[in-house]
């Protein structure tokens, strides 16, 4: 098969690789629909990140069953999945308690930018639709392996409620997802932070009630112009970088909560200023599986379309210049057909 692989930075190779093969009776060999690039993977692609030459590259996919295990008995050959891109079983005490990305059996996902995967802890991490979907629906659903569902947990982890002032600092498909996901908890307003047209157009589409371009301390006194110098109810980062982190504080009002899910890269948390102000944080790698009967349902009901992040489509011998794309801003995200 060929899947994408990593050697050094800015160094993408499509190869051919053997087929996956059952392993575990908790397998599933999924034949991929459609993968994408993730905002994460350009930390590794840009040197940021320990790369290791050759590994495959790639967590997000959706696609059909090829062969499963013998302890995977609710999917079966011909059915159409989600794959999370943070695997569980589903079962143990941190997933009963909504860890599902800490779980015991917790793995990551590999190869989605291929022509098949192999996936761990498939009965407790696989959710699939019902029947073959619509090739229109197949970007908002692969969004759900990953993007969509984190940008739920920011806002899950910041305690969005109705009526709430958010900020969202980031406009990456995270970002623009988060912004989603505080319009569905009931937000009555919310900021998106964006200097980049194309990517506000869709925040906008996604219910932002404002738009901020500026950055740095610029970009926190036109929070605070927006909320009465009060600040926001909840803001959610999903960057990862220092810089967005301390906009995301310091655009907070006292007593709120950041939440986060950028993969963090040199964050220096304001601790006095979480300590005098009583701001808290919450957050980290979500436990996609927890969110995903919930947010399947909002994407098949047509209730929301994130699949709206997907700006570029280009078929999988073109991946390296997705990356490309991405890593230039042409591209907010690149999905990626086998």
């Amino acid at each position: 098969m060929r899947v994408t692989t990593i050697h050094a930075a800015r160094d993408i190779r499509l190869e051919e690789r053997p087929d996956p093969v059952i392993t575990a009776p908790t397998d599933a060999i999924i034949k991929i629909t459609a993968g994408c690039i993730c905002g994460s993977d350009l930390w590794p692609y840009r040197g940021e990140n320990p790369i290791t030459p050759g590994d495959t590259i790639g967590h997000e996919m959706v696609g059909v069953i090829e062969e499963v295990g013998a302890e995977v008995t609710s999917f079966a050959p011909g059915d159409f999945v989600v794959v999370p891109f943070c695997t569980c079983d589903n079962t143990c005490s941190r997933c009963r308690n909504g860890a599902h990305s800490a779980c015991v059996n917790s793995g990551f996902t590999t190869g989605g930018q291929g022509e098949y995967g192999l996936v761990q802890q498939a009965e407790g991490s696989l959710i699939k639709t019902d029947g073959m979907p619509d090739a229109s629906m197949i970007p908002s659903l692969l969004t759900l392996s990953d993007v969509f569902p984190t940008g739920w947990h920011c806002a899950v982890a910041a305690g969005v409620k109705k009526g709430d002032t958010v900020v969202v600092v980031g406009d990456g498909a995270v970002g623009l997802c988060a912004v989603l996901a505080a319009v569905q908890m009931g937000a009555e307003k919310v900021v998106a932070m964006s200097r980049h047209e194309p990517r506000q157009e869709i925040a906008r589409a996604f219910g932002a009630t404002h738009v901020v371009a500026e950055r740095g301390k610029e970009g926190v006194t036109a929070v605070k112009e927006i909320t009465d110098g009060v600040g926001a109810d909840a803001v959610l980062e999903c960057v990862g970088t220092n810089d967005a982190m301390r906009t995301a504080f310091s655009s907070a009002r006292p007593g709120s909560m950041v939440g986060f899910v950028g993969v963090p890269h040199g964050v220096e948390l304001p601790v006095r200023k979480m300590f005098a102000e009583n701001i808290g944080l919450a957050g980290g790698i979500a436990p996609v599986r927890r969110y995903l009967p919930e947010l399947l349902d909002l994407v098949t009901s047509g209730t929301v379309n994130p699949g709206l992040v997907f700006d570029s489509v280009l078929p999988l011998s073109e991946v390296a210049e997705g990356y490309r794309a991405m890593d230039e801003r042409r591209a907010i995200k690149v999905l990626l057909q086998p």
